[in-house]
């Protein structure tokens, strides 16, 4: 579990780091004037010029990466909601690096996303060990 945890924040602090990238990238290139054809494709070659936008994806490929490894070795229920942690690291990084305001009821939503991710993880502790049947309660997927 530890091992999944490191590459866990690793993944979270790479996605964090793309979202802050993609944010500056995208308020560099501004929005279309109008919304015809040739400005919406002005502003998408301005994108795909644009070294934050690109990096921005970059580190958002590399989390995707390790989501496909981390959902390789432990159940989606764990992992997925584990990866709301990102609007942590998120939200600290729009608040250092981007200079962002937040309200303080963000905060509040911020520290229940801790306690939730808390409950996640205390559940993976209460899980049987393996080797243990699980309860007949009907059909389970078992994906070959």
């Amino acid at each position: 579990m530890t091992k999944v945890l490191i590459v866990l924040l690793l993944a979270l602090g790479f996605e964090a780091g793309g979202v802050v990238f993609l944010s500056h990238g995208l308020k560099q290139i501004g929005e279309p004037e109008r919304i015809v054809a040739a400005e919406v494709f002005r502003v998408i070659r301005r994108g795909f010029m644009n070294p934050n936008i690109l990096l921005g994806v970059a580190l958002e490929a590399v989390f995707f990466a390790a989501l496909m490894y981390l959902l390789s070795q432990r159940d989606v229920s764990l992992i997925w909601p584990l990866t709301a942690l990102g609007f942590v690291l998120t939200a600290l990084a729009a608040k250092f690096i981007l200079r962002e305001d937040i309200h303080w009821t963000r905060w509040m939503g911020v520290a229940l996303i801790v306690m939730g991710a808390a409950l996640v993880t205390f559940s993976e502790k209460m899980k049987r060990p393996l080797g243990h049947a699980p309860a007949a309660n009907g059909p389970s997927f078992k994906p070959e």
